[in-house]
């Protein structure tokens, strides 16, 4: 797989302190936010985790993806939602992956459009394109 050259219009940068059970912030103070493993993974669940956030950061690419498309095809996406289940754990090769699932409601449109709308998100979409071939993501219309 070739690497594409970019044209970058904006970068974003986080720090993060103690890893999974500590903190991260972003250079420009705008996210600050406590991050702790989850209960479900022996945490304290007091804090939000790395994989909330990738599912935030996915669902709003997700839907600006869907944007682009709707208005090269014409399409009305109002009152459309995107969401995004990111799952952990643990892989055959004693580290740790995680997989999606990205679910999108799209009200005004009949199910075979909505369907071919978010294939073509998917195609436009950064964390689509990051994740491609890396991890299992899979779409779904509801």
């Amino acid at each position: 797989m070739t690497i594409q050259k970019i044209d970058v219009k904006y970068t974003a940068v986080a720090t993060a302190e103690n890893g999974r059970d500590g903190r991260v912030a972003s250079d420009d103070g705008k996210l600050d936010v406590v991050v702790n493993p989850p209960k479900e993974m022996g945490g304290s669940g007091a804090g939000t985790n790395p994989e909330q956030l990738f599912a935030a950061g996915y669902s709003a690419c997700f839907q600006g993806a869907l944007g682009v498309v709707a208005r090269r095809e014409k399409a009305d996406i109002s009152g459309s939602t995107v969401t995004a289940k990111v799952g952990i754990g643990s892989t055959d090769a004693g580290g740790f992956g995680l997989e999606v699932e990205i679910t999108a409601s799209i009200p005004n449109v009949d199910a075979a459009t909505a369907q071919s709308l978010v294939e073509a998100a998917h195609e436009v979409c950064p964390y689509s394109n990051a994740t491609r071939g890396n991890i299992k993501v899979d779409l779904k219309v509801g």
